[in-house]
């Protein structure tokens, strides 16, 4: 599936649901809990999380990769570790406020 920004995607391995803020420019392959997410209105059989990516998702929540070439904001919270291309994906930090001097 190709990612561009608004795409919705869910999770096959539990109930993460997502949407593409920033997509890479590249073809890349989103997954959660090891196994590739599909599209939100898609209707697939579920699977099992792969050992090593298991995790949890939180709700609200901006993911990024390392190089910042994906972010990712949680709709609905879930089981399994966000991943792209294999890279874990790290909750996103919030930008510091400048001091008033």
């Amino acid at each position: 599936m190709e990612l561009k920004a608004g795409t919705q995607l869910k999770s096959v391995v539990g109930t993460t649901e997502v949407v593409v803020i920033r997509a890479p420019d590249h073809a890349a392959t989103l997954t959660s809990g090891g196994v590739p997410m599909v599209g939100r209105d898609d209707d697939v059989p579920g699977a099992d999380i792969q050992s090593g990516s298991e995790g949890t998702v939180l709700l609200g929540k901006r993911y990024v990769d390392g190089a910042a070439s994906i972010e990712v904001l949680c709709t609905k919270p879930g089981e399994g570790a966000l991943a792209l291309d294999g890279q874990p994906l790290e909750v996103k930090s919030a930008k510091p406020l400048p001091s008033s001097d």
